[in-house]
């Protein structure tokens, strides 16, 4: 009597294991069933529910190779949404840009800075108004068309695993003098020599084998290969040390003296320099003058803000 309870005590002992063990695996497998439909789901949401971008070529519209030649913007009574049922964060702006001009963007957190960016790559497309660039609507251009006669040097620089050349020429449409020379502008041959060559030794997830002052220089050389007549750039030295910012300075002048620059400057002392400032608020343009105008004004956004930068800085 005692040996077969001791048997039926042992058998259900094991039988509570084995389903411990299999209500673990079912626990789990549901988990993974639950994680795999939910992906579907998204997918689907995705397919049926995002709207897609505009098309990447438009027939019937032809602009030559070396359009944008003078690199003129214009932004007549322009206002944009993120999307639809949200509010406006550009409101009827009337901008004129000359060729050649550098403009610096400035303005408080929510202003509406990094939207005339969007608005200019058609990351969101208008509410109403147009962009012109050199008499040209880009709203009824082909995105990969407009897109790729511009650039625009980030915040974050990017760069991706691969050659150095791939990250600077992915398309190949460029020699290797070329490149070098791009990298002599930049301040960046001596350091590529030294260790790498542009065309085998790869770099490493975003290009951890430079520090990020280096990292945003080799930002800057793909712009200045690329040669566009339009650069925007995101406040490229906001994560970089003084010397390394006084190297991109002197590269923006000498390398980008011909094309028309929009800098979003997060810090007013990047764009004193500009030839005009315009001072963003609620997606709006309040003010547009030479800096240097705008300090003497009594009552400027600009010089008030200029002044809480500097005592900041104190």
């Amino acid at each position: 009597m005692s040996n077969s309870t001791g048997c039926l005590s042992t058998f259900f002992a094991f039988l509570s294991l084995k389903l411990t063990g299999i209500l673990q695996f079912v626990v789990r497998l549901s988990t993974e069933v639950e994680a795999k439909f939910t992906s579907v789901e998204r997918l689907l949401e995705y397919i049926t529910s995002c709207v897609s971008e505009g098309p990447r070529s438009v027939k019937g519209t032809h602009i030559t190779a070396s359009w944008p030649q003078e690199g003129a913007i214009t932004f007549k009574n322009y206002s944009m949404r993120y999307r639809d049922n949200t509010p406006i964060v550009l409101n009827n702006l009337h901008i004129n840009i000359k060729p050649g001009e550098k403009v610096g963007i400035v303005g408080r957190t929510g202003s509406g800075k990094s939207s005339l960016g969007v608005a200019l790559f058609r990351l969101a497309e208008l509410a109403e108004g147009t962009i012109f660039i050199d008499d040209v609507e880009i709203c009824k251009l082909g995105l990969r068309d407009l897109r790729s006669q511009l650039s625009v040097i980030p915040q974050d620089p990017v760069l991706f695993i691969g050659t150095v050349r791939y990250n600077l020429d992915p398309f190949n449409n460029y020699k290797d003098e070329e490149l070098w020379l791009a990298l002599e502008k930049n301040y960046m041959k001596d350091t590529v020599k030294t260790y790498m060559r542009p065309t085998s030794n790869t770099l490493v997830e975003n290009g951890e084998n430079f520090l990020v002052g280096e990292r945003q220089l080799m930002c800057m050389a793909r712009a200045l290969l690329r040669n566009s007549r339009i650069i925007l750039l995101d406040e490229a030295t906001a994560s970089i040390d003084s010397e390394t910012d006084s190297m991109i300075q002197h590269t923006i002048r000498d390398g980008f003296q011909h094309c028309t620059m929009l800098t979003i400057a997060h810090r007013i002392n990047t764009v004193l320099e500009s030839d005009r400032i315009f001072v963003m608020d609620q997606g709006k343009v309040v003010e547009f003058d030479p800096p240097q105008d705008l300090v003497q004004r009594p009552n400027s956004l600009f010089a008030s803000l200029l002044a809480a930068a500097n005592q900041v800085n104190s």
